[in-house]
Order: structure tokens, then sequence, then C-alpha cells
């Protein structure tokens, strides 16, 4: 039973609906625009089908008049004629109101008058009908089996004895053995003649035997294989036990020397022994503008082009026949027709290939091409283009729209908002292990430091041997870059840290008591590396995440990932909802992606993580320095993955 079937335009004009269940006639309107906003504006067209609450979508483009046909019904029923349905009542209504669409256009949409009602309610019916008339499958007769061609001799086994056909298999298998052997070594035909006489005393002997003759010869394998097995190697010398410390040539062998870490872990701010280091190493660029997040770069390839022309006005193109010239121009093109599936597929295939050699997950590869195709089916297309062309400027677009997030997350609009309110904002980073959210987490302090907000490090890594003292080394070099004195005598970042083996979750709700106390502006929370399969660590992060409710969840992922980004965070996301208590539970608001100076024009991962998600990419990691961290340009990002 269907909930509703509405016909609109792409302008957002109801054409027709039927509503098949009593209630508000706006029952259908939230699920329509669910639909509009998560599928149609963000080019995620590769499924047909879309789930909002308690029911499923399906919905049919019509590029050529610009319309959508939506079917709604409950998720837990399995209604088999929706497919057909849909494609149905997509045919009917446009043939019969065709004449409309094509002599008024828009005019004939906001004055026309559709009445489907008894067309639908008859394809309705015959849908319905085709469904349940299904022909019954007739048993095969007796004589229709491969049964009644044995006879009942051949059925008949007797105790010792083998099929038939198992037996001629052996023999066949025996006769191509041995005649291998012939060829590869002569010397072994006396054992070959052998075997027909062997065979020709079997049959002569009784069954009692034959048995008595099998048994003696597996024993006496068994026997030879007890003697082989019993033929051990002589045990070698034994090793010494106990594992010595390796010491190097030009090192010092005491172990001491080598222990930085302080043996004061209760939380206190006191100061490490600062170390020397060089500033420009850590900062980098020393001409940038402090404070300012740079967007990503990138040169496309028709910037390289017409520089190229610029350069080389004079140059003369390839000479070539008037004629040749002229039909390779027109090579190509498509004159005033409809673009069918048959037409794309080529040139859709070949794109995929480009998408998944470029880091795109394969799975979305496929799934972007199959939206482009939808979007593109049926639609009449200039005189001067040509298809590929037109299906790369729609991957394009489409590739631009899912970059750009239906939320955009403004960091600083949002610390200085909890200022007003006087609390500190909260952001907690997650990930697996080594994609370097400690290292990411630093460049963000730094960024926020350099922006005049003071920043209290939560060490909730309580795991991983080493992970305090690197935090406590971002600290002091952050410390050394900013001293209090340039602050007006402020501490712009500290590190609250309880040492290792403690619990991460309890940890961070000390830490945002503390900076609440302190006047702290932001509290940034380092937590463990784990993989998305570990449930028991997945547990800790959703109970760290649930007790203290951060303002907001970031996912570190390194932009070297294919086919693996859409694994993690699919099931970081599962994970974080599975073991949430809360009735509504907190998913990942933003991703930070790493390592994005290591992959050329490899930047897929970009593309899988947000089309998976739905989140913006808030960081982009170009390097070591503090100042390596800039904001995603999603043009840039396209122009990387287009470019042959």
């Amino acid at each position: 039973m269907l909930d509703f079937f509405t016909i609109f335009s792409k302008g957002g004009l109801v054409l027709w609906c039927f509503q098949g269940v009593r209630g508000p006639a706006a029952a259908a309107t939230a699920p329509v625009n669910a639909l509009i906003r998560s599928v149609l504006l963000q080019e995620r067209g590769g499924n047909n089908s879309f789930t909002h609450e308690a029911l499923t979508l399906k919905y049919k483009l019509d590029n050529q008049f610009e319309l959508v046909f939506v079917v709604g019904f409950q998720k837990i029923l399995t209604l088999t004629y929706v497919d057909k349905l849909i494609d149905d009542v997509h045919k009917e209504f446009r043939d019969k109101y065709r004449n409309e669409f094509q002599q008024k256009g828009t005019l004939g949409l906001l004055n026309g008058t559709f009445d489907f009602k008894d067309d639908f309610m008859r394809l309705l019916r015959d849908a319905e009908e085709s469904s349940k008339v299904r022909a019954p499958t007739v048993m095969k007769t007796f004589e229709q089996s491969l049964k009644s061609q044995k006879t009942v001799k051949c059925m008949i086994e007797t105790r010792g004895e083998k099929p038939k056909e198992k037996v001629k298999n052996k023999k066949n298998k025996g006769s191509k053995k041995e005649g291998t052997e012939a060829v590869a070594v002569p010397g072994k035909a006396s054992a070959g003649d052998k075997q027909p006489s062997a065979a020709g005393d079997r049959e002569e002997l009784t069954k009692d035997e034959i048995l008595q003759k099998n048994r003696e010869e597996f024993f006496k394998r068994h026997m030879k294989a007890g003697e082989k097995s019993s033929k051990s190697p002589k045990p070698d010398a034994q090793k010494e036990k106990g594992k010595k410390p390796r010491v190097w040539d030009l090192g010092n062998s005491n172990a001491k020397v080598l222990d930085y870490s302080n043996s004061a872990t209760n939380g206190s701010a006191e100061a490490c022994p600062v170390e020397e280091f060089d500033p420009d190493i850590a900062l980098g660029d020393r001409n940038r503008e402090p404070g300012r997040l740079y967007d990503l770069e990138y040169e496309s390839d028709d910037e390289a082009e017409e520089e190229k022309v610029i350069q080389n006005p004079s140059k003369p193109s390839a000479k070539k026949g008037g004629l040749g010239g002229m039909f390779g121009m027109l090579k190509g093109l498509v004159g005033s027709k409809s673009l069918t599936r048959e037409d794309m597929d080529p040139v859709l295939e070949k794109m995929k290939d480009h998408l998944i050699a470029k880091n795109v997950a394969a799975e979305i590869a496929v799934q972007l091409c199959e939206s482009v195709a939808k979007k593109l089916e049926g639609k009449v297309m200039g005189t001067f283009t040509t298809v590929t062309s037109t299906v790369k400027q729609a991957l394009q677009e489409a590739l631009v729209q899912i970059l750009q997030p239906q939320r955009r997350v403004d960091v600083l609009r949002d610390v200085m908002d909890a200022q007003r309110h006087r609390r500190p904002y909260v952001v907690t980073f997650c990930g697996v292990n080594g994609v370097g959210k400690s290292t990411n987490l630093a460049k963000i302090s730094f960024w926020l430091i350099e922006n005049g907000f003071s920043v209290l490090i939560a060490a909730c890594d309580t795991f991983r041997a080493g992970a305090v003292e690197q935090l406590r080394t971002h600290t002091r070099r952050l410390n050394a870059l900013h001293p209090p004195e340039s602050h007006g005598g402020r501490t712009m970042v500290q590190l609250y840290e309880k040492g290792y083996g403690k619990d991460a979750a309890g940890i961070a709700m000390e830490a945002i008591s503390y900076a609440r106390n302190q006047g702290f502006d932001v509290v940034l929370v380092d937590t463990a590396g784990r993989m998305q399969d570990n449930a028991p660590l997945m547990t800790a992060l959703a109970k760290l995440i649930a007790v203290n409710a951060p303002d907001l969840v970031l996912f570190v992922g390194e932009a070297l990932v294919g086919n693996e980004a859409v694994d993690q965070l699919v099931k970081f996301n599962k994970a974080l909802a599975d073991h949430s208590m809360a009735q509504t539970p907190r998913l990942i608001d933003g991703i930070v992606l790493t390592k994005f100076d290591t992959i050329d024009d490899k930047v897929g991962a970009a593309i899988s993580m947000t089309y998976i998600t739905s989140k913006p990419i808030v960081f982009v990691g170009t390097g070591q320095t503090y100042c390596d961290l800039r904001s995603l340009n999603a043009k840039a990002v396209v122009a990387a993955l287009m470019k042959a």
C-alpha cells in the first residue's frame, strides 16, 4: 500500500499528488523535502531509493521536461511492483501532457491542470495484479527426470565395489599418468606392464580376499609413513635465553640519558625545561598573514594551457588538410538530440576508471557515474557539444556540489559564541592509528592562538607510549612562539595530563571543568588511535563523546587511503551510534584531511569522505610545520581530480 505518489518540476512546482493514507495533506512534504535536500541538491542520485524515518522513497528523473516522480511507502513493506509502477506512470504522464510541455513550456506548468487520478489508479491496479499473477511451478514427471533413464541394475551397489563411472574416471586418470611417466622415465615401463596382470588377479579373487589384501596394503603404507616421521632432524644448538640490549657504537649505553618523561603526571601546569629549536623550521612561511587560514592552491589544466598560449602566441598549429581539420572539429558533435544511456556508457566507464585511479573509492565512483547518467539521460544537447564534454562538465558540477557541504563549520564564529556564554568550546579528535591526530591538533592550536584564543590541550591518549610527551613538546614549543609576555602575561596554551592507563572520558571531563574555572577559550581533546573494528575501544570513544558532549567531533583521516576511507567512516559513525546511550546519538561533525602534500593529484579521498558522511572537510594538513594548515578549496580539488 502506497503512502503517496507525487509529480513535481525541478523548479519546485507540484503538478499532481496522490495520497493513499488518511491524514494531513502535508504528510508527504517532509519526506520529499528531505529527498530534495539530501539527494537531488547534493548530486547523490546514484541510487534511486532514499530512506526517511519510517518511509522508503523511490524516485525517477525526467531530464527532458525537468520533472521528478516520487513514490513513498512504509519501510517494513516489500512492494515488488513499485519500480514497474513508477516507470509506467512516467511514460503515461509524459505521453499525455507532452504537447503542453513542448508548446507552453513553463507557462504550461503554471497554468495547466493535470487530471491524472483515473490513469494513475488504473496503472496502480495493473501493477498490483501483475505482481500477484505468477505462473505456478510445474513439477517434472518421472519420465522427464534423470532417474527414469537409469536401470535398476545400475543402481544396485554391492559391498566392496565402486560405481562404474568412478572406476572409469580413475582408469582414465591412471592411463594418463602412465603415459606421462612412460615418456618422462622409460625405465619404469616394467612397473606399468605389471598393472594389468594385477588387475586380472584381483578379479579372480573373492570379496573377502580383496578386503584382506586392501587392509595389508593400507597398514604397509602407514608403517612407512611412521618410519619417515620418526626420523627427526638433529636438534639445533640451544640458543641463549634472554634478550641483551643493543649498544650502538656511537651511542650511550646509559638508558637514563634517553628518558625525557616527567615523573609528575598529576595535571599540574609546571613548566618543562625549554628546548632549543629554530622558529623558522617550526613556522615555515614567515611572510604569511598571522591567524589566516589559506585555501588550497592548485593550477588547473585550463590555466596552464592559457599560459602556454600567451607565452607562445606565434607558434603555428600542426598542419592538416582543410577538409581533414574541418571533419576533426565536427567529429563527436551532437546536434539537438536527447542523450541516451548507450551514448554515455563508454564515456562514463572511462570516467569511472579515471576516478578510481585518482584514489576515489570504487563504490563511490560507481555511484557518482550513475548519478551523472540519471541527471543527463533524456536531456537535449546543444548543436556544437560533444557527449564527452557534456558528461565531464556534469561530473565536475556534481563533484563541486559534493565538496560544498550542507552545513559550513566556522570554528572561529562558534568559539566567539561560546565566549559570550562564558564556557569553553570543546573539540574532540578521533581516528585510526598513525593518521596525525596529535600533530594536526598542534597546528589547530597554533592557528587558534594566532587568532587570540587561549587553548587547553587534554591528553586523553592514555594508551600509546609517548603520546603525552609528544603533546608536552608541542605545548612547550607553542609557548615559546607565543610567550605570555606577548599576551599580557596570559598563558595561551597549556597541557592537561593525568598520565597513562587512566579513563579517557574522566580526564576529558576534568579538563573541561578546569578550562571553565581557569577561563580557557578552547579545549582540544586528543584521543587514542583505534581501528574501526575494535569494539572495546570504539565503546570507550562513544562513552567519551556521550559523557562530555563536545561542540565539535572531528574525524582525522589521511589523504592516502582509497576504499578504506569509506569503511573507516561508516564503521566509526555506526559504532558511535550503537554504543551511545542517548536517544539521538552524536556522530562525526567534520573531517580533518591529513598528509595532503604526499599525494600529488590523487585527491580522491576527499570525495569519498564527504560523499559517505555528507560532512565538510574543515581542515587540510599540508606539511610538518605549524603553518601547514589549509581550508578546503572545492574547485582546486576537482581540478586536480579531473586532471588527465
